[in-house]
């Protein structure tokens, strides 16, 4: 699986909605959905901010690891 796809299934598993963490990140949700479709890369603060979120690991994010831990 992409990475992107693991952002999808988080949100998703926390009942959130691309509006809510769109907000969360500062940016309006179109935007957010481009990194979530994997039509843009995440940048690095984005990336820590999600793994902060979501309370899990940047590794995990990005498919480095199989365990959110």
């Amino acid at each position: 699986m992409a990475y992107y796809k693991r952002l999808r299934e988080l949100r998703e598993d926390h009942d959130y909605t691309q509006k809510f963490v769109a907000d969360y990140l500062g940016m309006k949700q179109p935007q957010y959905f481009r990194y979530e479709q994997g039509f843009r890369d995440l940048p690095t603060d984005i990336l820590i901010k999600l793994a902060d979120l979501y309370h899990t690991s940047t590794d995990y994010l990005l498919e480095r690891t199989p365990s959110p831990d």
